[in-house]
């Protein structure tokens, strides 16, 4: 039963977010990509987190093998091979019966040829810890930089996103950037072939999420758990088990890298094999041992759980004591794009997303795009920083010509978007006219109110008022980019 509702879910979940990241029913199952781990770290969402952190240590890894779409896409490929194994040896089977039989009829038959695929049989191997955690600390050091483009890579909800979106726009005859081609080739290839032949050894030794969910389910209450008076040693569980944690002879489960998949509960014919509350040791002293040993590694690896899930999210102190909550991202009509790159089409049917321009940008304006139809290529965004007119950085590292070099006079000269001021929000403070570096932006008075008015000739799109406004989350004035960048004569 608990096997039949796992995959139920994990098929619900594979589907709603396979459609969404296909651009379809956002508005359905759109909150699935919302509890994805990884983002919701980057996001600071410690709902989410702290939810899939209990979870974990309630359940096990839940999350791996019901909600995470790369892991169910493993499974599945580990379903396809294991049918192919059956259907060769049904063929077989009927093969060797028809040749037995006309030879017990006296008739000649030639040799029996058989198909070579079989039922793929798996095996306990020992934990790896030193590739898995080599891999959690890079993942965590790379958030931590704002290497975005290696974070983009191993994390499994974006490798299986640029999976999806790479086939989906090729059926669809779409402009595909080489880069993300190769990219989300890359991943297809080496995760299938890795399911094909191992399993979940991906989720056990590389996967970041499945490292650092599997250090929190080492204590998790709910385990897989032997009777010794039952089991036969058929070894039917171990041969089953795709993420080769099962160890037969000692009646052991490596709960890290369980996947609490119940199929080895499925696979006992004696009812060997259940699930539930772990058992305490018969034996006070080794167990207060190694309970204290437990107590300090589960506090470390919160210590480095908390610390991931906060990286990137930079707060800012007024005077030391008061937190200001950090703004968000507005709803514009107008994809904004650097200067140098002339339009919003000339950068993205350029851009090969080498994420260069992003590591060189100083002011946390660039960032990797995370909706379908830019995944990993540059977005400009004002949250963090503005586009300052006297930084040229990103024209000057671009080695695919997506953003030209230009100089910082010429910058001034060139419109990449137009301020915007939401008169609802706005409260009079002036801060924007004063700050913007075009002096687009005047104050008027209005029912005996002082607002904010942009002029559009003079506005360069810069978003330093975006940026410095006052205004939270979301600013009372925006900056919409322009499709065609426009420059001064």
């Amino acid at each position: 039963m608990l096997r039949k509702v796992r995959i139920i879910l994990a098929v619900l979940f594979f589907a709603g977010i396979t459609l969404l990241l296909a651009g379809t029913g956002r508005q359905w199952w759109g909150w699935m990509a919302k509890l994805q781990f990884l983002p919701s770290c980057l996001a600071g969402n410690f709902i989410v987190i702290g939810g899939i952190a209990l979870l974990t240590l309630l359940f096990g890894r839940i999350y791996c093998s019901v909600i995470c779409p790369l892991g169910v896409y493993q499974d599945l490929i580990i379903w396809i091979r294991r049918q192919i194994g059956l259907f060769a040896n049904k063929v077989n089977v009927k093969r060797k019966v028809k040749a037995a039989q006309a030879r017990k009829e006296g008739r000649e038959v030639e040799a029996v040829s058989t198909l070579k695929a079989e039922v793929k049989h798996f095996k306990y191997n020992r934990e790896r810890r030193l590739p898995r955690y080599i891999v959690l600390g890079l993942t965590a050091l790379a958030v931590f930089a704002d290497i975005q483009l290696l974070v983009a890579l191993i994390e499994p909800y974006s490798a299986y996103g640029r999976m999806v979106h790479t086939a989906v726009g090729m059926c669809g005859g779409a402009d595909i950037p080489v880069a993300l081609m190769i990219a989300a080739a890359a991943t297809l290839v080496i995760i299938s072939v890795s399911a094909w032949l191992w399993g979940r050894a991906w989720c056990s030794n590389i996967c970041p999420v499945g490292s650092l969910l599997g250090i929190i389910s080492r204590f998790s209450l709910f385990k897989i758990r032997f009777d010794v008076d039952k089991c036969t040693a058929c070894g039917r569980c171990g041969r089953g088990c795709k993420a080769s944690c099962i160890d037969m002879h000692a009646h052991t489960v490596d709960a890290s890298r369980c996947l609490v998949c119940f199929d080895c509960i499925g696979r006992c014919k004696e009812g060997a094999i259940s699930y539930g509350p772990r058992k305490k040791s018969a034996s006070k002293a080794p167990s207060e041992s190694r309970d204290g040993a437990s107590r300090r590694a589960f506090l470390t690896q919160a210590a480095m759980l908390t610390s991931i899930a906060v990286l990137g999210q930079e707060k800012r102190k007024d005077g030391g004591l008061a937190e200001i909550e950090d703004k968000q991202v507005p709803q514009r009509w107008g994809r904004i794009v650097p200067p140098g790159a002339g339009s919003v089409k000339d950068f993205y049917s350029r851009c090969t997303a080498c994420q260069l321009c992003i590591a060189s940008c100083p002011n946390s304006v660039l960032r990797p795009g995370t909706d379908l139809g830019h995944l990993l290529q540059p977005e400009m965004g004002y949250e963090k920083g503005f586009c300052r007119p006297e930084c040229t950085a990103c024209g000057e590292v671009c080695p695919a010509g997506a953003i030209r070099p230009v100089g910082k006079e010429e910058k001034l000269s060139i419109h990449i978007g137009m301020a915007e001021v939401n008169e609802d929000l706005c409260i009079g403070c002036a801060k924007c006219s004063t700050i913007c570096p075009s002096g687009a932006i005047l104050m008027i008075n209005e029912d005996g109110r002082k607002l904010a008015t942009v002029v559009d000739t003079q506005c360069i799109g810069c978003g330093k008022c975006e940026f410095l406004c006052p205004v939270r989350p979301i600013s009372a004035i925006t900056v919409n980019g322009l499709e065609e960048h426009r420059h001064d004569e």
